[in-house]
């Protein structure tokens, strides 16, 4: 499917079917925007279907995420501080409000 608007249209150079000619187009387990439009009964059953047998892992990476976040914050708070007095400062950059 690539990171390109046309890959996530379907239209990854195998054509519009994804080169199966008929059903829901899939590309290595995933959906495209054309499958949902063409055949939303069936999208969304297999969105429920990928929902529940990867639940688990996006709740553990959204809390680990978080985590990770808050923890990078505190642990990069001096280093920000720094570059923010010592070179942002005197180039006058900074907003003033």
């Amino acid at each position: 499917m690539g990171n390109s608007p046309i890959g996530v249209l379907g239209f990854d150079g195998a054509g519009a079917t994804g080169g199966a000619g008929y059903g829901m187009v899939t590309t290595n387990g995933s959906m495209t925007l054309q499958s949902i439009i063409s055949d939303p009964g069936s999208s969304f059953d297999s969105m429920s279907s990928m929902f529940m047998a990867n639940y688990q892992a996006m709740a553990v990476s959204a809390i680990g995420i978080g985590i990770t976040f808050k923890f990078a914050k505190k642990l990069l708070r001096k280093p920000i501080a720094n570059v923010n007095r010592n070179l942002i400062k005197p180039l006058g950059i900074g907003v003033r409000l």
